[in-house]
């Protein structure tokens, strides 16, 4: 079995390219049951779509990963050129290590930022419940977030706040340098949106309202902020109401069109209205951006917001990636010892299966003849012939093949002991011997 990370990310994909190849939240598990449906040589999968990435861990009986950029220009709308030039891959130890990077967010577009361990393991969390986490990605996940626990207790690499939703709020103090006369309205009641607030809040912001699809789940997280609650379906006749918007939904179709931004700038009298669309696929229409008296930017344009703590968060990261090589060798021991104990098994399953059957064959010999003497020499002869042959077989061929670290080893594990050759003389017949 081999272990494959396949994806890509913000380094290798635009935001255009990830938003058409992420997986929405509630349809994810019917993907992984697709996924490992469709292609026979998957055996376990796990899928992490987040704004930044999608990727797809798999254990794989081969080596081929060529068919799962196929199931992907299958099922979402990308090529299978589009997608090669813009994927990766990474096999085994490696994708064990780049698993660790991206939990502890050492590959993040914020480096450091900690939503992403959350995200991991949820991602496992629903392969989980879809019933495609096997011995091998359940060690993989159980490895990875131990160590990216480690990482985030034992270094300083979230200390600094560069988040996506720290630069967000930072972006629009830019825009707007006193936020205490401005309201902002968060679409979304996810955690980057509840980061969100509570930046906002801290900047002090006039007022704040969260509008859901789900009111409820608005109005626990407006309580916590003293905000204004709403639904999805309202935003549009409320918009104008609103100096900074900030979204970050599960959506698969845009929140805010042109039209709806248009009208409402209208009813503000042309004042100035900051945007920031932090999901992938994206909440707002890219043609807002074209409106005057709209600053608009997405995910791809907060990058530079973070560059006065970026410096700290690197001298964290070379201590992180000491954690990381570290959990890399565990995982790789622990996988040796996981994979050691199956051998272990089989082989003890099948010395069971050669003794049940030697003894039926004696049974069946003492009933037929009723000489237990002879029952039982066939059995020791049985089970004496069975078991000594695979490992005799082994000699023989390795000792014609002149493999002599192989016969070394067999005679060390069965304790056998060649005969000395330091003392010809000794081997030489007797008188005495040639006597008799």
């Amino acid at each position: 079995m081999s272990i494959v990370a396949y994806g890509l990310n913000h380094r290798t994909a635009s935001v255009e390219l990830r938003e058409r190849i992420a997986f929405p939240e509630e349809n994810l598990g019917n993907m992984l049951s697709q996924l490992t449906h469709d292609l026979g040589n998957i055996r376990e999968a796990a899928i992490i779509s987040t704004c930044n990435r999608t990727e797809l861990y798999c254990s794989l009986s081969d080596d081929n990963t060529r068919d799962i950029g196929q199931w992907l220009t299958a099922n979402r709308p990308v090529a299978l050129a589009e997608l090669e030039g813009a994927s990766y891959k990474h096999w085994d130890n490696d994708a064990a290590k780049h698993m660790i990077r991206v939990a502890a967010g050492l590959d993040s577009q914020m480096l450091g930022e900690p939503q992403i361990m959350g995200q991991v393991k949820a991602a496992y969390e629903v392969a989980r419940e879809t019933g495609t986490i096997g011995p091998e990605l359940d060690l993989l996940s159980r490895m990875t977030l131990s160590t990216a626990k480690d990482i985030r207790t034992q270094t300083e690499i979230g200390r600094n706040p560069i988040s996506v939703a720290y630069a967000a709020v930072s972006l629009a103090t830019q825009i707007f340098t006193n936020l205490n006369t401005k309201r902002a309205l968060l679409l979304g009641a996810g955690d980057t949106i509840s980061l969100v607030a509570e930046h906002l809040a801290a900047k002090k912001i006039a007022g704040m309202a969260i509008a859901n699809r789900t009111l409820a789940n608005a109005q626990i997280l407006a309580a916590r902020f003293d905000a204004t609650a709403m639904q999805l379906s309202d935003v549009a006749s409320r918009l104008a109401d609103y100096d900074v918007v900030i979204s970050s939904t599960a959506s698969s179709l845009p929140i805010l069109g042109k039209g709806a931004v248009e009208g409402a700038i209208k009813k503000r009298k042309h004042r100035p209205m900051f945007m920031v669309d932090i999901a992938v696929p994206r909440d707002i229409e890219s043609e807002v951006a074209n409106l005057p008296d709209v600053y608009l930017y997405t995910i791809d344009d907060l990058s530079n917001i973070v560059q006065a703590n970026i410096e700290q968060r690197q001298k964290a990261a070379q201590g992180a990636e000491v954690i990381v090589d570290m959990g890399t060798e565990r995982y790789e021991r622990e996988r040796r010892i996981h994979n050691d104990k199956a051998l272990l098994t089989r082989l003890r399953d099948e010395a069971e299966a050669t003794r049940i059957g030697e003894l039926n064959k004696a049974l069946s010999s003492l009933e037929k003849t009723g000489d237990a003497e002879a029952a039982l020499t066939m059995l020791s002869r049985g089970l004496t012939n069975k078991f000594i042959h695979p490992p005799t077989a082994a000699i023989r061929t390795a000792s014609a093949d002149g493999k002599t670290e192989l016969v070394d080893q067999l005679s060390k594990v069965y304790k056998l002991e060649t005969e000395s050759t330091e003392n010809p003389e000794t081997d030489l017949p007797t008188q005495s011997d040639s006597d008799v």
